[in-house]
């Protein structure tokens, strides 16, 4: 190679010349049985009216059509691609990519990553909820039951970024009495009457730092700084004060930040701080995530939210009244596993005439011979309706004393029998039974305990046997194809809307590859698979 050869930006000018065999189309290159022209040809069946409206009719026109853009984004989630410039690679090397543009050119990751944060946040989950009524008209949907299941899946936030509520509840009451007393101080240096109270806390010290700013500069008082100067004490209480309303600002900012939770991420404000499956170190280390919930039937994701509560059990309601107003259709049964069970949703779902199929939280315990033999559990003891009394295992009674509500964090009220034994002084058992030093008492919700029972016989019928097999296979397979298949540990985007937009073309891509599965292996109109029998 000669030594005195130049290099240039344009490598054609090598003069390396090659024999063009590409074909002028790629129609020929795609196979007909690849996915990704199912995946166009679906796309093609929605009405993207929304996602338009998005664009400003007196701009100019979007480099991609916003269309196109869509399918690009929808087809790279479903082949596990996340990342805007990873995209943009696929896009000009990948030929399905270049099949799906059409002759467009390729767009640049800042194009992709405006598109999908941008344009797409607001018409996504309208798009997500056509291609499943979509689903359902081509008969791949039973409507019969939806399996629920939920993920914690981490956020795009630093581990050590928390905010603790109940740390920031401690130090704005410490230093309440301390503003107390300047307040005291202040008033009778400048002959003032200014009161500080805990519900006005910030306007009050709004009002008494402006008192004071107000009162130097009218004073024209010199303030002074560094080593050897002494402050004035109308300077002092400017600089204090000054902190006071900087700390109490900062403490109404994280309250306001944390609803209903008791922390959050300084990176991610609508990230909450969970226990997460996959802990690497092994000591319960708290990561800040989000609940991810989704709702499946016929192996397809037909809902999907997200939710900051840390509980499965806080997110039934909202989520089923929240994919009833989405469909258009309500699912006359739902079926989910232990961690949703609660008066609040039996309720609901009783009222909304919909059948639950939870599994009762003690269902695997009422199984073990322990259980049986605890003499202290009301399901040991004997009940007389007649007279609303349990009878322990020494022949006496428990009889009720009176009615407690209960209110939960969604603001349901349940009521809460509390029963008292008539003795249980010089009791064999009462070791066994209690370890209160007077009468054993017990909390019993009837309401709760009669719905209870009404599951426990849906899930343990013929139907529920199935039911419960098929919740098995369907949602957590699915959770498993998106965490494992799919590698999708941790989101991209930060922000509630934005983890809710990467979900959705997650559920998408997810379900644009189980149609195309379903299609190629025959199995297209199936909804559930068959108990095996012995």
């Amino acid at each position: 190679m000669p030594s005195n050869l130049k290099y240039h930006k344009n490598y054609t000018e090598l003069g390396d010349s090659y024999q063009l065999v590409l074909p002028l189309s790629l129609e020929g290159l795609v196979p007909e049985d690849e996915s990704v022209r199912l995946l166009s040809h679906i796309l093609e069946e929605l009405d993207y009216t929304k996602l338009y409206q998005a664009y400003s009719t007196k701009g100019r026109n979007p480099a991609v059509n916003p269309k196109t853009m869509f399918k690009i984004l929808t087809y790279a989630y479903s082949q596990n691609i996340y990342s805007s410039r990873k995209i943009e690679r696929a896009c000009r090397r990948d030929i399905n990519f270049m099949w799906l543009l059409a002759g467009q050119k390729a767009p640049d990751h800042s194009t992709i990553a405006r598109f999908r944060t941008g344009f797409l946040a607001e018409a996504c989950e309208d798009l997500f909820y056509q291609l499943v009524r979509l689903l359902a008209s081509m008969g791949e949907l039973s409507k019969e039951t939806v399996f629920i299941d939920g993920t914690k899946l981490e956020a795009c936030a630093n581990k050590y970024t928390f905010v603790w509520k109940k740390s920031v509840n401690k130090w704005e009451e410490k230093m309440f009495p301390k503003m107390e007393t300047l307040v005291t101080f202040l008033n009778r240096e400048y002959m003032k009457d200014f009161t500080i109270t805990k519900e006005n806390r910030t306007q009050e010290l709004q009002q008494i730092f402006d008192f004071i700013d107000n009162y130097c500069k009218d004073k024209q008082i010199e303030f002074v700084h560094g080593r050897g100067k002494r402050r004035s004490v109308h300077q002092k209480f400017h600089e204090i004060f000054r902190r006071f309303l900087d700390r109490q600002l900062l403490y109404d900012l994280h309250n306001s930040r944390f609803l209903d939770r008791n922390s959050y991420s300084k990176t991610d404000v609508d990230a909450t701080f969970m226990h997460m499956k996959d802990d690497h170190m092994r000591n319960a280390q708290l990561k800040p995530g989000y609940n991810v919930q989704i709702g499946v039937d016929s192996e397809y994701i037909v809902a999907t939210d997200i939710f900051s509560d840390r509980n499965d059990v806080w997110t039934l309601v909202p989520f089923l009244q929240r994919m009833e107003e989405k469909l258009g259709f309500k699912y006359p049964t739902a079926t989910a596993d232990a961690g949703y069970e609660s008066e609040e949703g039996y309720d609901y779902m009783k009222k909304n005439g919909q059948t639950p199929y939870i599994k009762p939280q003690t269902y695997e315990k009422w199984k073990k011979r322990s259980f049986k033999n605890d003499i202290s559990k009301r399901e040991n003891m004997k009940y007389d309706e007649e007279t609303d009394t349990y009878i322990c295992h020494n022949g006496k009674k428990l009889k009720p004393q009176y009615i407690t509500k209960k209110t939960s964090k969604n603001g349901y009220e349940s009521e809460v029998t509390m029963y008292e034994c008539e003795s249980c002084e010089g009791c064999p058992y009462k070791e066994k039974c209690t370890r209160a030093k007077r009468n054993k008492r017990m909390g019993v919700s009837k309401k709760f305990i009669t719905l209870r029972q009404e599951s426990y016989e849906n899930i343990t019928s013929e139907l529920g046997i199935q039911y419960r097999m098929n919740r098995s296979i369907q949602v957590e397979g699915a959770f498993g194809v998106l965490k494992n298949d799919y590698e999708f540990q941790r989101f991209l985007l930060r922000g509630k809307t934005k983890v809710k937009l990467e979900i959705l073309l997650l559920c998408f891509g997810y379900n644009i590859n189980k149609l195309h599965a379903k299609i190629q292996n025959n199995r297209t109109k199936t909804h559930f698979f068959d108990v095996k029998t012995a």
